[in-house]
């Protein structure tokens, strides 16, 4: 592991005008999929919270930044170049999978927007994980990383336009196919959606320890 928390920034790949994947340097990070690290450029006393999008077998870390309008931190880092420094602290969060899980049992992930992030990382992790996974967005080309993920696992679910696997919100589809009782459900997204999937899931009957929550804001 790096003795200073610098890494070289080694890709941008830009997935639509806003949201991007930042590649950097691992330089022996451990984490788990689906904790956080705090990111700002080199030099900066700007940093935010970013759920790690890459495998924890990777030898990178990347991160899925959305730009956001009142963003500074978000603007800041579109602008990096490629081989500039990028300061990480963490891993932070217990947002994961217990290991006797992984291979055992069934998941059903919920997410908005970039929330898919630490679902990406655990699907790069564990490729042997039984998962579905629920990704509002409100148009089809917002499905982030889609190709990584079983075609017939993922389902977008489209509000502003029909280009997606279903035309609604999270919530609808749940509303319409009910969650086995012993899924393990995993939230990652804006406050709205995880208070409304939370209140449906309990009524689906399925035990509170079987939901787990990561809000973005």
């Amino acid at each position: 592991m790096s003795k200073d928390n610098l890494h070289t920034l080694l890709s941008v790949t830009h997935l639509t005008e806003s949201a991007y994947i930042l590649r950097m340097q691992r330089r022996g990070v451990p984490f788990k999929a689906g904790q956080h690290i705090l990111l700002g450029k080199a030099g900066s006393i700007h940093n935010r919270e970013y759920s790690i999008y890459s495998g924890d077998n990777e030898d990178f870390i990347e991160v899925l930044v959305k730009e956001v309008e009142e963003g500074l931190v978000s603007k800041q880092l579109k602008k990096s170049k490629i081989g500039e420094n990028m300061q990480i602290e963490g891993p932070l969060g217990f947002f994961t999978i217990e290991p006797d899980l992984i291979n055992n049992a069934k998941f059903l992930f919920i997410a908005t927007g970039s929330g898919i992030a630490p679902f990406h990382s655990f699907v790069r992790s564990y490729p042997a994980i039984d998962y579905r996974i629920l990704h509002g967005i409100r148009f089809g080309n917002e499905s982030y990383g889609k190709q990584d993920f079983d075609k017939k696992r993922y389902i977008s679910c489209t509000t502003g336009d029909s280009s997606g696997t279903f035309r609604g919100r999270v919530t609808d589809y749940i509303k319409q196919h009910p969650v086995a009782k012993d899924t393990h459900c995993y939230l990652c997204g804006n406050f709205n959606m995880i208070h409304e999937v939370f209140d449906l899931l309990e009524m689906q009957s399925i035990p509170p320890e079987q939901i787990h929550a990561e809000v973005y804001f």
